[in-house]
């Protein structure tokens, strides 16, 4: 199954969770926020938001400075 993945094609081996993607990427314990086709998914929801084909899926890492 292929999705896209901050623009370009990120291949998976099966359908999985949004919580899934994002421990896969080494970012469980980063501030980071997850958009599925343009909509923000809430934290609370990342283990039921099951990635389909083709989703296309942002992962946008907060970063702090000043």
């Amino acid at each position: 199954m292929q999705i896209v993945l901050n623009g370009s094609l990120h291949q998976l081996g099966e359908p999985i969770s949004v919580a899934e993607l994002v421990a896969s990427l080494n970012l469980s314990e980063k501030a980071v926020a997850v958009a599925v086709n343009r909509q923000i998914i809430p934290r609370p929801d990342w283990n039921e938001h099951r990635l389909q084909p083709r989703d296309q899926v942002d992962v946008v890492r907060a970063i702090g400075g000043g």
